[in-house]
């Protein structure tokens, strides 16, 4: 069987040429393909960290389990879809919402676990019956409103846990934050979150040194005085070992706040193997099935250790654009990295220190910028808002999933937020569609035509 692993030598193992693009199957010198490798590591690191200790997870053993998540998705489309699977964000949210009914660390990933194996089963769907489903079952005004939904609801847990600890900390963050976003140019911009969190937390560890502990609430909610930055944890941590694993728990309410989830991981993977085909010039419609099955396979292994889930990672993308070099044998040696970095828990214990105050300055910027992908999506795709068969379900779905609104059902379990949301989006859409007039349709109809055209249109160019 082909596992992707023959790749062949680019232009007798010297550099490119001027313009030259390296496709997946082809390779550089081992040398140069190790440091391509690294340069990948450096564009996934920001993100893959960050949304582990958002979540209160063990950032070591993410970065690890980045590097077998890549590996596994590299095997599974055979070396076709060259791609890094890092940590994701879209989880962050969920994260807090189960710590916020009470659930645990293992809760957390079991929930997690579940929306990878049912992100496995639709891959598998989608490779049985082609990807025309994806596109009938979430369309567009669906995956855009659900993506809102994620990013929104977040709010209170920017504004409630984490800013008030130091909240002149995180204004200042949030300030550079944005500076980095717009001003800087390049890859530094897209690792604008990542040094967004460490100018907060250099910024925090010299207030301590100058004003002392800060007179706050602290990450537990208690108001009590404390440092900024807390590094005790980074002296008692040593220099090579294991990352932490533990195993899974469920919890039934916390599933059903994730399982929602999924619509976006599936809309995120289906955007990286069309954008990764139209600029290797080899379309990757047929992979996609695969690549969505291989991230919910890496997905369910990952968090059966205790790790995050997995997810395709625009920021390599970014570098493969930049360089036109579509080797998977870098990635092979990215995921080599990111084993070695798991295996330092000193490392871990620098990651876990982040400041409250610093996410509170990130996590305002980082999931007010999730909720507006949503309207990106509407805005690309063309989605009409004055048509009642996109504007009805999207309005209720939205102030359902933000504000909160929650549905008893029975004495011991209740639906609600991005959950509840989620199901009156995609019901009510569907639902509305089938018993809207002719004329509703009709312009519906038309609406997906000029989605399709604009999609044809941006591949040519």
């Amino acid at each position: 069987m082909d596992w992707g692993l023959g790749w062949k030598l680019h232009n007798g193992g010297r550099p490119p040429l001027p313009g030259a693009v390296v496709r997946p199957d082809e390779r550089l010198s081992w040398v140069r393909t190790v440091g391509l490798g690294a340069q990948h590591v450096v564009a996934m690191f920001g993100a893959s960290f960050v949304a582990p200790v958002l979540m209160g997870l063990d950032p070591n053993l993410a970065i690890m389990m980045s590097g077998v998540a890549t590996v596994l998705f590299l095997l599974a489309t055979r070396g076709r879809v060259p791609s890094y699977l890092g940590s994701s964000l879209s989880f962050v949210g969920v994260a807090a919402v189960i710590r916020a009914q009470g659930g645990s660390t293992a809760t957390v990933t079991g929930a997690l676990l579940c929306v990878g194996a049912l992100l496995l089963a639709c891959g598998l769907v989608v490779r049985a019956l082609g990807a025309r489903v994806i596109h009938a079952v979430l369309p567009p005004v669906v995956t855009g409103a659900v993506v809102m939904l994620i990013g929104f609801n977040l709010a209170p847990v920017a504004a409630g846990t984490y800013w008030p600890q130091d909240q002149w900390t995180a204004l200042a963050t949030m300030l550079f934050t944005g500076f980095a976003l717009v001003a800087l140019r390049g890859f530094w911009s897209r690792i604008a979150i990542f040094l967004g969190l460490v100018f907060g937390y250099l910024l925090s560890w010299g207030l301590d040194r100058v004003f002392g502990r800060i007179h706050s609430v602290d990450a537990a909610g208690k108001l009590t005085d404390h440092w900024r930055l807390d590094l005790s944890a980074v002296g008692r941590a040593a220099w090579l070992g294991l990352p932490h694993f533990h195993g899974p728990s469920f919890s039934t309410s916390a599933i059903v706040v994730a399982l929602p989830v999924v619509i976006a991981l599936i809309a995120e993977n289906a955007g990286h193997v069309k954008a990764v085909g139209e600029m290797t010039g080899q379309p990757l419609d047929d992979e996609l099935g695969t690549a969505i099955a291989a991230d919910g396979a890496a997905t369910v292994l990952s968090t059966s250790l205790g790790g995050p889930a997995t997810t395709t990672y625009a920021e390599n993308i970014g570098v493969m654009a930049a360089t036109r070099i579509y080797s998977t044998a870098a990635y092979w040696a990215a995921a080599c990295f990111a084993l070695l970095f798991g295996l330092c828990p000193k490392f871990g214990a620098v990651v876990a220190a982040v400041p409250g105050a610093v996410l509170g300055g990130i996590t305002v910027v980082l999931y007010g910028m999730i909720g507006l992908l949503g309207a990106q999506i509407w805005i690309r795709n063309r989605v009409d808002l004055a048509n009642p068969i996109n504007l009805v379900p999207v309005a209720a779905g939205v102030i359902v999933g933000i504000g909160g609104v929650t549905l008893e059902i029975g004495k011991n379990f209740q639906l609600g937020g991005i959950a509840l949301g989620t199901i009156v989006v995609l019901a009510g859409f569907h639902a509305l569609r089938a018993l809207a007039p002719p004329h509703l349709k009709a312009d519906a109809r038309a609406e997906a035509a000029a989605a399709a055209a604009a999609e044809a249109r941006a591949g040519a160019r």
